[in-house]
């Protein structure tokens, strides 16, 4: 199918939910003045037709539109176009209501009958389409509350990770993990150095970031370079790449020599900002003639997600560690490769989820509909000795918000009972 004909019949169909929904709402305020309605029509279709083009540009035309304009484009489409399917099911149960009161006119020809009838559906449509519009009302308020006041309430959670072979001079020491970036979301610099800033307050003794620092490209993160090169440890900062630090949204598939180049150019970003940054490759970790393992693959995803991670090198001269922390940003790499194949990996910590960034977390539970696509998407897991943290991350995609599932800060206190 080409191009063309795929806009083609997106944008009919676009169209047409729209007008579905545009004559329901004028059916209902039939009393409006004629300039009041000609106001209301002018606006809708206008911002309508304008909102298609602009989702067009930013998904087919990357170049046409700066980032900071397509976002805007992009969370506009999505809370209209979230309003709008919470108001479909209220429509088409008026509609349906009035087709089963036509065909029951059809087959009753006593006339009071007719127009007790006939009369019934206004109040009742008028009901139906104004709940429809309330309705709409509350995933909006939530989802523009959510940009307000969620994107950058950044959340520390305290976490006690206990490792029996932790060896005695790591007891009680202080780790902290960043994850999901995603830098060219942002639009509030004060509030993403706040978040940094929350970090350095823990005194973590060595950091990890789990990947994703750019949404497409590199530099993406040169606003908000020396925010994060503020990050620091006395043992060290970790970092291990995510399926969007690759380029690969932005380029494909195929490595383009700008492709090659922008990977190369993250790879220096790490290295100016102070991260050590593992690429299927481990370091020894030494306090007090002790040592432990911190290993580092790239992006190892299932699915449509890139797998450029391989354990094998990872893992190579570390037989002699007595613990093994792993940094590998896709969770599904855990139950998928690392609890079959490296018994010997004692705790895995990602991202990549971010909660969907839309749920519930609460001490007593958590829920999102992220769970029905990921097994572990947030929080602590545990399966015989191994354990995994999946960290819902400090940026956010696409919405630029957070509901109920707030920006995190993990700080963990390692144990060894």
């Amino acid at each position: 199918m080409t191009v063309f004909l795929t806009l083609s019949i997106i944008t009919v169909l676009l169209l047409a939910f729209d007008f579905y929904c545009y004559n329901a709402i004028i059916s209902v305020f039939k009393n409006w003045k004629p300039s009041t309605k000609n106001f209301f029509k002018i606006t809708y279709w206008t911002y309508t037709i304008l909102l298609i083009i602009g989702v067009f540009c930013s998904v087919y035309f990357k170049t046409v539109l700066f980032l900071s304009l397509k976002s805007i484009i992009l969370v506009a489409f999505f809370l209209t176009f979230v309003c709008k399917v919470c108001m479909l099911p209220f429509l088409l149960i008026d509609d349906i209501r009035r087709l089963l009161i036509k065909l029951k006119k059809s087959k009753t020809p006593n006339r009071s009958n007719k127009e007790a009838i006939a009369g019934e559906p206004i109040s009742r449509s008028s009901f139906l389409v104004k709940a429809g519009l309330v309705t709409a009302a509350v995933p909006l308020s939530s989802l523009s509350w959510g940009i307000i006041s969620g994107a950058y309430d950044y959340q520390v959670r305290h976490v006690k990770l206990i490792l029996p072979n932790l060896p005695k001079a790591f007891d009680g020491i202080k780790m902290g993990q960043i994850s999901d970036i995603h830098s060219g979301s942002f639009y509030n610099k004060t509030a993403v150095k706040g978040g940094v800033e929350m970090l350095l307050k823990e005194k973590p003794d060595f950091v990890f970031f789990t990947g994703d620092l750019v949404n497409n490209l590199t530099n993406e993160v040169k606003d908000y370079q020396d925010i994060f090169a503020k990050v620091k440890a006395p043992l060290g900062v970790y970092s291990s790449l995510g399926n969007h630090d690759y380029g690969d949204y932005y380029f494909g598939k195929e490595n383009s020599p700008a492709k090659v180049k922008n990977l190369q150019d993250m790879i220096k970003v790490h290295q100016i900002m102070g991260y050590d940054l593992l690429m299927n490759e481990n370091r020894r970790l030494k306090v007090d003639g002790e040592e432990i393992g911190i290993l580092g693959i790239e992006n190892w995803g299932t699915g449509r997600f890139p797998k450029y991670g391989k354990m094998e090198e990872a893992v190579k001269n570390t037989e002699d560690l007595p613990v093994k922390l792993l940094l590998s940003h896709d969770p599904s790499h855990w139950r998928g490769e690392v609890l079959e194949k490296y018994p010997d990996i004692d705790a895995m910590f990602s991202g990549h989820t971010h909660g969907m960034q839309f749920g519930v977390r609460l001490k007593e539970m958590q829920w999102s509909p992220v769970q029905y696509i990921y097994k572990e998407w947030a929080g602590l897991y545990q399966e015989n000795h191994q354990q995994l943290y999946v960290n819902v991350g400090y940026g956010f995609l696409g919405y630029p918000g957070r509901v109920g599932v707030l920006p995190e800060i993990t700080i963990f206190e390692l144990k060894r009972a």
